[in-house]
This record gives structure tokens, sequence and C-alpha cells, in this order.
């Protein structure tokens, strides 16, 4: 069959690659250590899993309504507003939030609604493997503002005002960051805000699904500054914070009742809604004891500093300290112009991953997949020992060719 010209420009996710990669050498007994998907090893909080297993049981087998349940929604929009506090300039409610599949669905869908052909959306780099991809689907344009270790891999207002044009109709941020860590401080989000009220037909989507995960200070969220407040879209979920990956829900939080309806009317054509009994352990996740959450932040915590000390034992590399999230974004440049012992040259981030995957066993993900040639990813989602194990190989290895 012919596919599709917009279906055919799609990329394949390179971390899924990546990890269909690793399952290969795997079957064929490869002790490969994978440090490149995003995805918490903990099991889901218990709780959550009996409320799926009584879903079960009370016959939540049939279609839910497009948007979701009302009660996980209500749930979910408490939660929002307690999270906000004192700085929500407008409470949300219920019917303010659509439960999706998963995050990505939510960015889909939201990228989908609000970008057409022509349209340019700005994506500050380093950016989740996805946006680009999202917004070439909605036939948009994705405009790249490179950013620098230098700044904390953040945008700032000169870089922002400087790629606005007429044309640009959407800013997607994403703080804590995947894949660099970084966080997003009050007074660069007031920085920020500042262009955007200059702009008033730009759109915003803060992506904010790594909120929990956080070892500096309080999450800091776009919606707490009212001038966005009609043009704002937060998209968050319970795939990170409560080790519910599988479970593939996810949420959008906005006031203007347009998009709203717009985005249930794609989803509806869609998926009609978020699998039923996912929805209802969702909702045990947002209305029963939250301390897993903080539990499994505090272990990301010691993995993180873990991870760095043996990141400055490697010679040439150059980090800075992940505030959120749990990944670190190296950057390898040091080693490009250098052979390998077999002889190859190591000319960018690509095949320095492909290096450590074939002589280190060690999965990462090369930093172009996310716009930034000189980093790698790895993720610090694994125990301490396969953290420990996997930077003793990785120092190894590249130790080797500096020899």
């Amino acid at each position: 069959m012919k596919i599709s010209k917009r279906i055919d420009s799609l990329s394949e996710s390179q971390t899924l690659q990546i990890a269909a990669r690793c399952q290969q050498l795997r079957a064929e007994g490869v002790d490969v250590i994978g440090l490149s998907l995003g995805e918490p090893d903990f099991a889901a909080p218990q709780h959550v899993k009996e409320a799926a297993k009584a879903a079960v049981d009370n016959d939540f087998s049939h279609y839910g309504p497009v948007p979701g349940f009302p009660s996980l929604r209500e749930a979910i929009a408490k939660t929002l507003n307690e999270e906000l506090g004192e700085h929500n300039p407008q409470a949300f409610t219920a019917n303010e939030i659509i439960v999706s599949v998963g995050a990505k669905h939510c960015l889909c869908n939201a990228i989908e609604t609000l970008v057409g052909p022509g349209d340019e959306v700005i994506l500050p780099t380093p950016c989740w493997v996805s946006y680009v991809e999202m917004v070439k689907l909605a036939e948009g344009k994705s405009v790249l503002v490179r950013t620098t270790m230098e700044n904390n891999f953040c945008i700032t207002a000169e870089q922002l005002e400087a790629a606005i044009t007429p044309n640009t109709r959407l800013l997607v941020l994403c703080t804590p960051n995947n894949p660099t860590g970084s966080v997003y401080s009050h007074e660069a989000l007031v920085d920020i805000v500042r262009v955007l009220e200059k702009h008033p037909q730009i759109s915003v989507i803060s992506d904010e699904i790594y909120e929990h995960i956080l070892y500096t200070g309080h999450h800091e969220s776009l919606g707490q500054f009212g001038a966005l407040k009609d043009r704002l879209v937060i998209i968050n979920g319970v795939s990170k914070s409560h080790a519910m990956t599988g479970y593939r829900i996810g949420w959008m939080a906005c006031h203007d009742k347009g998009f709203i309806s717009a985005v249930k009317r794609l989803q509806g054509q869609q998926c009609t809604c978020a699998t039923t009994i996912a929805q209802k352990a969702a909702e045990a996740a947002y209305t029963g004891d939250k301390t897993c959450v903080e539990t499994m932040r505090q272990a990301f915590e010691r993995r993180r500093n873990l991870i760095i000390g043996l990141a400055r034992e490697i010679p040439g590399w150059k980090i800075i300290e992940p505030q959120g999230a749990f990944y670190l974004f190296p950057d390898v440049s040091y080693y490009f112009g250098k052979q390998t012992p077999q002889g190859q040259t190591l000319k960018n981030a690509d095949d320095v991953v492909e290096y450590l995957l074939n002589e280190a066993h060690v999965a990462c993900v090369s930093g172009s997949a996310f716009g930034e040639d000189n980093c790698i990813r790895l993720s610090y989602a694994t125990s301490e020992a396969n953290i420990t194990e996997a930077m003793r190989r990785i120092k190894s290895a590249l130790e080797a060719i500096n020899n």
C-alpha cells in the first residue's frame, strides 16, 4: 500500500530504536545495561494496583466519557489547584480537564488543535524527541532555538523574542526538562511571560510531566501567571510521578472553552476515551496516599548524586547538575575526532553512542535526537548497582580511546 506523505515523513523515535537494539542484543546473550529509556523502574503503588483490580471487578469495562470520568477530572483539578496554591490566578474546574491516553497523546492532541499548515512552533532545544514530529504531523513548522549549557539549557527572553515572527502560533516549554534535567526558575519564567505578553497570538504548552521529580526548591508552573491563563495548556500525568507508564493516563488543563471543546471533538473521533480501568487507577493515584511519590523522588535524587560523581571521573565530559527529571546530559565533544581501538574515528555523538553500545554494552541516546549534537543522554531511572557498573564500563571504554 502507498503510505501518505504526511505519515511517511515521520521519523522513528531514537529512544525506542535504541531500546529495540538493547532487546536484540540481550536476546543474543549480551549483557547490556540500558540507560536509554525514560521510564521509572519502580512498581506502581499498591493502592493504585488495588484500584485497577477493583475496577475490573466492578465492571468498568465499557466506554467512558470522552474527556474522562468526572471523578478523575475533579481529582486532577483539585490537585492542580492545590499545587498552584495562592499563585493560581483562576481555579481550574473539572470541565477544563481532558484525560487522554498518556501525556504524549495530550501533547499530540494539543498541537493538532492549535497548529495548522505553515504555523510556526518555537521549540527550545534540546527538547523531547516527539515534539518536532508532532508539529510535522500537524503540517506546522518547528522553529528550533538552541539553548546552551552555560545558560543551563534554558531559553532566554532575548532568544524567544528573536524567534517570534508573524507566523508564530505556539511555544512549547518543558520544565523539568527532558533530556537535560534543567528547571526554569521563577525569574526566568517571568522574563518569558513578559515577552509573550507582547504577542497575544501565541499560545503556550507547558509540559510538566516531570513536576514531582525535582531536586531543588519547588515546581514553578506557567499556570501561576494570569497573563497567560486564557492561552496556556498544562500537560501532566501519572507516568513519571507514580511509575505508571503502561497505564497510559495523561491530562491537559486549559481555561479556554473553545480549545477544550475542539480537543474533545478530536479525541472523540480518535480513541473515544482513555482506558476506563486505567482511569480508576489514576483516580486512586490522585486521591490516595502520595508518600510513594516522595519515596521515589528521594531514590532518584540518590541516583542523581551517584551518577554525577561518577561522571565527573570521566576525562573530557562537561556536565551540568540536573535539577529535575532523571537524566544526565553530558557534552562528549572532547572525544570527537579521536580513534577507537578498532580504528574508527568518532565524528559525533551518534558515533559515541554506537561505540558505547558495542564496546561497553551500555545503551544511551545521542543528543542529536533532541537537537544537541555534542551531548548524549543517560537515564538514571535504574538501580544504583546498574548505574555504578554502567559508568565503570563507559569510563573504561573511553579511557581505551585516550590511550
